[in-house]
């Protein structure tokens, strides 16, 4: 990547598109620091995250990866618990309170019957669900999510972005999240950022983003975008 630089305003659902090997996942490991920038920097509220400390930066910041794999036999539960880590202290106890937050979570994922399922028994959406619940049970002010949706079906799809916006928009969450779907990033996003060729190719609002020349100068495809009645923007792609 070369230049890339945008912000994300507190309260809002930034979706990161752009085809494979565009960046999009590179950006989201930056931010969790689990790469350092070879030029520039990374900032939280003006704060360079290099010198942030880990239990702090841990307190503010949530990270759901494409994929998760247990080293150990945890259960859903203990997994969603392991999100309050940073809120426990120097002794590790989870306390009643802790429980109920996860347990919260599990249900705002729609996991609570997965709670006592050791998490490689899980099929990788419902894997995936109970990672997020980790993400939501760690009640950071900013969620960075990669490709959270790939291994989720439709419906699961849909309630995570609802799920999302609603963090957003009634409780002040800040959410970047990276996709490979652009309809549904376009439904729900308050915002898009668009990388191709390892740059910044567009970033707005989704109507002002998505047209058929971007489409085809990132994506190599030619498509047509139609809004539909309700103002929601669909990307047709053509058949030829």
């Amino acid at each position: 990547m070369d230049g890339v630089s945008f912000a994300v305003a507190r309260g809002e659902l930034v979706g990161l598109l752009g085809p494979n090997g565009s960046g999009k996942s590179t950006v989201a490991r930056l931010v969790m620091r689990l790469l350092s920038p070879s030029g520039g920097r990374v900032l939280l509220d003006g704060v360079d995250v290099a010198g942030c400390r880990h239990g702090d930066y841990a307190r503010r910041v949530a990270y759901v990866p494409q994929e998760s794999r247990a080293a150990f036999a945890f259960t859903a539960m203990e997994t969603v618990l392991m999100g309050r880590g940073p809120h426990t202290g120097a002794m590790g106890f989870e306390s009643e309170g802790d429980h109920r937050t996860a347990l919260a979570a599990l249900e705002r994922v729609d996991a609570v019957s997965l709670a006592g399922v050791l998490l490689d028994e899980l099929s990788g959406g419902e894997r995936q669900r109970v990672i997020l619940a980790r993400a939501l049970a760690q009640e950071a002010d900013l969620l960075v999510l990669d490709e959270p949706s790939s291994s989720l079906d439709i419906r699961h799809q849909y309630d995570l972005y609802r799920l999302l916006r609603g963090l957003a928009r009634r409780e002040g969450r800040t959410c970047l999240c990276t996709s490979h779907d652009v309809n549904v990033a376009a439904a729900y996003c308050d915002r898009l950022v668009v990388l191709g060729g390892g740059r910044v190719a567009a970033i707005g609002r989704p109507a002002d983003v998505l047209t058929a020349d971007l489409l085809e100068q990132v994506y190599g495809i030619r498509a047509d975008v139609v809004t539909q009645p309700d103002g929601r923007l669909v990307v047709l792609p053509r058949i030829e």
